[in-house]
């Protein structure tokens, strides 16, 4: 039964991530006008991508008393991008930047969710039709 969710698992973690990513750029753009504010990052795809070459992602606990199915080091990582900023008041921010980033993770995210939902679908399609027998 576990593995049955193994996929939905994965496309938990990669919603975290999109989620984690769609909250700082919204800060990144709140920021654009802020003195000396850098903006950041988030990174967590290669992490997704060695889950999937070693066909595992598991959860981390931060007591060893915590119940865990499984434990993990997934978690998506924040980067300040500390690059020469192009203004004088030091901020990298470039609301057009930031703006095409939010359209490109809505995106990714909703492509996610769809595949949750192809995934629930089939769950659902073995349940009905295993039931027919």
């Amino acid at each position: 039964m576990v593995e049955m969710f193994k996929n939905v698992d994965f496309y938990k973690k990669a919603l975290d991530g999109l989620s984690l990513r769609n909250t700082i750029i919204s800060h990144n753009m709140a920021n654009v006008n802020t003195p000396n504010y850098k903006r950041k990052v988030v990174v967590f795809e290669d992490q997704l991508r060695d889950a999937i070459e070693n066909k595992k992602i598991t959860l981390k606990t931060t007591h060893d008393n915590h119940i865990s199915r499984s434990k993990s080091s997934f978690q998506p990582i924040i980067i300040e991008d500390k690059s020469l900023s192009y203004r004088s008041d030091g901020n990298n921010v470039n609301i057009d930047t930031e703006a095409a980033e939010l359209a490109k993770n809505q995106i990714m995210y909703n492509a996610v969710i769809n595949q949750i939902t192809r995934e629930f679908e089939k769950i659902k399609n073995v349940i009905t039709e295993g039931s027919k027998y």
